[in-house]
């Protein structure tokens, strides 16, 4: 094995070590919610129009929630909680063209948005993890 392998290696599993243990069944009953939010589609409406690109001719559509889900930990992210929305999202490039749906989960908590999974810069990586948070949701989203 090559000196630079093994330091990848080394790097990879350095890494791996710093996300903690998943949270127990009886840990994630016992997080703090907050109360359901009443008005969650104009909240993740809000949320998502200030992160799209021209936000007036994105078209997003609430596929299931609220719900209370936990979002775990990853490498780039500590684990949120909260009730969450799935949502497909279909938004223009800067040439103005539809990019296609694609999947977000958001997570809310005391009448704010603390988290979302699978859009801006975690979407090439977020996209898996946003399918399988719709899922638990109660939507299949749609394989392209």
């Amino acid at each position: 094995m090559s000196a630079r392998l093994a330091a990848a290696l080394v790097a990879l599993a350095s890494l791996a070590a710093c996300q903690g243990p998943p949270l127990t069944t009886e840990q994630i009953a016992a997080l703090d919610y907050g109360p359901r939010p009443e008005n969650y589609e104009q909240l993740v409406r809000d949320y998502l129009r200030s992160r799209l690109n021209e936000p007036s001719f994105a078209l997003i559509e609430i596929k299931a929630g609220p719900t209370r889900l936990y979002q775990a930990d990853t490498l780039s992210r500590r684990h949120e909680n909260g009730w969450a929305a799935c949502a497909m999202v279909n938004e223009r490039d800067p040439r103005g063209a539809y990019i296609g749906f694609y999947p977000v989960v958001i997570y809310i908590r005391e009448g704010k948005v603390v988290a979302m999974d699978g859009g801006g810069a975690e979407r090439a990586l977020g996209l898996r993890y946003a399918h399988a948070q719709c899922a638990k949701l109660g939507y299949e989203v749609p394989r392209s």
